[in-house]
């Protein structure tokens, strides 16, 4: 038996946390925003597409998709979208409050975030606060899920031909993407995110593993942007059970993945700060 199949005891679909209440079980079915009139589609990534509206904000609208492996692994995953999308507005509301700068402004509802459009860096922002994953793979001296203090922050160039391979700290500043400033702010940011994260979840039960973040210069300083996720954020809880895309990525199991991230919505609760489109 396949060790996250649902008849091992504490990984089985029936094993997360209910998600019937209003809120877990009955987002996937709130009707979904239609795209406005005059919306400019931007760009189109693995899980989501960008549109500028028409007042110059921007949309994100996450897909129905799962991808792993740098789109090795894909598949179609009905109701994903409008959890992630929901999730990640509560995560940048929760941030905001903490005073972390994001490009967040509204959730619409449904699969869509309402964002300021910022030009993003090509590199992602990698913080560990437990060896895991890629850095075990690196270096297998290290033991599982060994608490790293201070918190290690890692930066990867954004390419799925080359893998998103890890960086030498000084590399961004040596090809003319940021200022040696610049990644002392960019480095600071990730961490105060991070930390304010891992609080969050530590509050409900969860460990935050680690993240991925990404992140654009603007004249106030750098900000957070793309999302905050189950696709981006690792989770686990006291028994080692994941709340993340790491159940796709172990198992392939789109049902699963959507019972991990229900149940992850849950225990977030709803984003606050909505309007219309």
């Amino acid at each position: 038996m396949h060790p996250w199949s649902p008849g091992k005891p504490g990984y089985g679909v029936s094993t997360w946390p209910s998600t019937s209440p209003a809120w877990g079980g009955a987002l996937e079915a709130e009707k979904q925003p239609g795209l406005p009139e005059g919306a400019v589609r931007l760009y189109g990534g693995k899980s989501k597409t960008v549109y500028r509206l028409p007042d110059g904000r921007g949309l994100l609208v996450f897909r129905d998709e799962a991808t792993a492996f740098n789109g090795r692994l894909h598949s179609r995953v009905p109701g994903k979208g409008v959890l992630a999308a929901a999730l990640s507005a509560r995560m940048f509301e929760v941030l905001e409050e903490h005073g972390v700068e994001t490009h967040y402004r509204c959730y619409p509802g449904g699969a869509m975030l309402v964002v300021d459009l910022h030009e993003v860096l090509p590199l992602e922002l990698v913080v560990r606060f437990h060896a895991y994953g890629s850095m075990l793979r690196r270096l297998p001296l290290l033991e599982k899920l060994k608490p790293l203090e201070p918190p290690l922050v890692e930066l990867h160039y954004k390419s799925d031909e080359l893998g998103d391979p890890l960086l030498h700290p000084m590399d961004p500043v040596y090809a003319g993407l940021v200022s040696r400033e610049e990644l002392e702010e960019l480095e600071g940011l990730a961490l105060r995110a991070a930390r304010v994260l891992r609080g969050f979840w530590s509050g409900r039960g969860l460990t935050l593993v680690d993240l991925k973040l990404e992140a654009a210069l603007t004249p106030r300083g750098p900000v957070l942007v793309d999302e905050v996720t189950g696709d981006t954020m690792r989770l686990l809880d006291r028994g080692g059970r994941h709340y993340d895309k790491e159940v796709y990525r172990r198992t392939g199991d789109t049902g699963l993945l959507l019972e991990a991230y229900r149940a992850l919505a849950q225990l977030a609760g709803p984003p606050s700060r909505r309007c219309s489109l």
